[in-house]
């Protein structure tokens, strides 16, 4: 039977030394709870904790870190199946493909265009997460100064898709600083392959065709004590992708096949429709790929599938958000208009773009909602108007205009009564409901006031 985290407390030391990464035991023994950290991060657990949580206190599937510094990425590490159960913790890492047979020029843009595809979004950056590098040539010296080449253009980690261990050998010994993974381990190859990750400190992604050959494959790898591990089911049909991927997450955190605790990669097949490619990659990010590699890319498809991958792995408990205050849009002045809304991300994020698109700058009060939306946040009550009341008078708009004006959202203007009793001497008006009619409004309205 599972342990509850005060269980798994009082069989720590509980010095709270934070030398397992937590600030306290507690905390430490709350995450292997719930499956998400492993004992032997604990440097003083007794022998009789190891024998009391033993392999309990392991993740169902194993985490595999990729890369170094502000690029790392972790991979594994998931305890649901499904996000709503508790959420998903680490975001599936797209790997953009070069082949190492093209011309420099046309190389040289390639990894250009690589390290650009970085965008903001609801306050924050989604980015390409490893460049990958695909040996066409059949010639090591090309394919290692290819991968010397990508080290020194970009900070990205680096993934090498080439069957044979002595010719990626080179390529791989270039990438080792940087990390990475290599991509391709078979049963024949799998030796030679540990050797060569091993000595590189890079991850291994193992293929198969089928479960239970890829399963075999990883306990194998396993059993010669390397554990860096990316399971990567070879399928060229999406009905069957997606079968593979279910499958391997339910075995995993159900613990019924050692070999599935491990993260998996989706391989998405070269020369397929760009359409048909960016529908495979979506259903790799929301069924259960922790690293998807795609050989053939273009850049209107990378935005669209980051920020498919952005609304996935938000934790659908704690909504994107920013702080409540005061928030300047332009160079406004005492003179300039006063719009509400909630702290929900992207209705900020949408509102102040409209309100600097209107030409006419103007103050943000955001209201602390929980990071709810307008609408549901009135309707939960954390928008109401003895709410918004508040939040005005303490945010002190009041000493930066010479106005006392404020416009609310127009989807809310059942509460303009009750914001007037919480202001008096305030004007309340009513905007626009949707954002995108903030220009209409203050070119119809706010202009026409004369302030």
């Amino acid at each position: 039977m599972a342990l509850t985290g005060l269980q798994i407390f009082k069989l720590l030391p509980q010095t709270n030394c934070k030398e397992c990464g937590y600030p306290t035991c507690l905390a430490f023994a709350m995450k292997l709870a719930a499956k998400q950290v492993a004992l032997d991060l604990c440097p003083y657990a007794s022998d009789e904790a190891k024998s009391a949580l033993g392999a309990a206190s392991v993740p169902p599937i194993r985490k595999v870190t990729i890369g170094k510094g502000d690029h790392q990425i972790e991979l594994g590490e998931e305890v649901v199946l499904f996000r709503h159960d508790k959420t998903f913790y680490h975001p599936t890492a797209l790997a953009l493909g070069v082949a190492d047979n093209l011309a420099d020029t046309e190389f040289n843009q390639a990894l250009s265009r690589i390290n650009s595809a970085s965008y903001d979004r609801a306050g924050e950056t989604i980015a390409i997460a490893m460049t990958v590098l695909i040996c066409k040539s059949g010639n090591a010296d090309q394919y290692a100064n290819r991968a010397k080449a990508i080290v020194a253009a970009s900070q990205l980690p680096v993934a090498l898709i080439c069957d044979d261990p002595a010719l990626c050998s080179s390529a791989a010994e270039a990438i080792s600083s940087r990390g990475g993974v290599l991509c391709g381990a078979t049963i024949d190859t799998l030796d030679a392959f540990i050797d060569l990750a091993t000595r590189t400190h890079l991850a291994l992604m193992l293929k198969a065709e089928t479960l239970e050959e890829l399963g075999a494959l990883a306990e194998k790898a396993a059993a010669r004590g390397f554990e860096e591990i990316i399971l990567a089911p070879v399928t060229g049909k999406q009905s069957e992708s997606l079968k593979q991927q279910t499958l391997i997450r339910r075995m995993a955190l159900d613990r019924q096949i050692k070999g599935f605790g491990y993260p998996t990669a989706m391989l998405v097949p070269e020369g397929s429709d760009l359409y048909l490619n960016a529908l495979s990659v979506a259903l790799g990010i929301a069924k259960y790929a922790g690293l998807i590699v795609i050989p053939n890319w273009q850049m209107w498809q990378l935005l669209p599938l980051l920020t498919l991958r952005q609304n996935i792995y938000t934790d659908p408990q704690k909504p994107l958000q920013v702080e409540g205050g005061i928030y300047k849009v332009g160079e406004p002045t005492d003179k300039s208009p006063v719009y509400v809304t909630t702290n929900f991300s992207l209705t900020y994020f949408m509102l102040t773009t409209e309100i600097d698109a209107s030409g006419q700058p103007g103050w943000l009060v955001i209201v602390e909602a929980e990071g709810m939306s307008v609408l549901t946040a009135w309707s939960a009550g954390k928008f109401g108007g003895a709410t918004v009341g508040k939040a005005i008078l303490e945010s002190g708009i009041a000493d930066k205009i010479a106005h006392r004006k404020i416009i609310l959202p127009g989807y809310v203007a059942v509460i303009k009564g009750d914001a007037e009793d919480a202001l008096p001497g305030w004007d309340v008006m009513v905007g626009p409901q949707e954002a995108s009619d903030v220009s209409a409004f203050v070119k119809d309205v706010w202009m026409e006031l004369k302030i």
